[in-house]
């Protein structure tokens, strides 16, 4: 259930409780992934109670959804970062997209969500207990892109390292755009209309 103010404002019984990360480079494709996934995933029991074997689909079950950016956290020492995480009014218009391909893939009725953008409290009786992470697959990159792209990132390791003993494998690898010690570029606080 998800609590606003001390009032329920949605809640289901049986089925998944959905906390949406939603990033900078979420797009479509990302979307109708993650909501494949979600109603084809196999955590439920079947029949005669053997594990892993029905969806949320085949059992009928709810999901409840929750606008979650804290998962877009990137840890600055000791500091969170979400930079990363989608702006508010962008994440507000893919969040309530992402509802809807879930209520036309499923059944509508069965599709719950909290208040976007709301403080709220959320109250997860976890069966199992059972949490999935889900990511979305990596974009497919042009080869002939990604050569140009992993030069252009040669040239900014040779500009920013010179450190003898560093290996020319290490020093010419791109850097990884998830790396925690990579600056987002962006600056300010995050808005607070936006749920923890």
């Amino acid at each position: 259930s998800s609590l606003v103010g001390g009032e329920q404002i949605s809640s289901i019984g049986r089925g998944l409780c959905v906390l949406l990360g939603i990033s900078l480079e979420d797009t479509q494709r990302e979307l109708e992934h993650m909501v494949r996934k979600i109603l084809n995933l196999r955590v439920f029991e079947d029949e005669s109670g053997k594990h892993w074997s029905k969806s949320v689909m085949d059992k009928q079950y709810e999901v409840l959804c929750v606008s979650q950016f804290t998962l877009q956290c990137i840890l600055k020492g000791n500091k969170p970062d979400y930079h990363m995480a989608m702006p508010t009014e962008q994440a507000e218009c893919f969040y309530n997209n992402f509802l809807e391909q879930l209520r036309k893939a499923y059944k509508p009725e069965l599709i719950k969500d909290g208040k976007f953008g709301a403080y709220m409290q959320v109250h997860i009786q976890n069966d199992g207990p059972v949490t999935i992470e889900l990511e979305s697959p990596a974009a497919t990159v042009d080869p002939k892109q990604l050569t140009k792209l992993e030069k252009q990132q040669q040239r900014k390791e040779k500009t920013r390292t010179k450190v003898p003993s560093e290996s020319s494998r290490e020093r010419n690898a791109p850097r990884n755009k998830d790396d925690p010690s990579a600056s987002s570029g962006a600056e300010g606080d995050v808005s607070s209309e936006r749920e923890p």
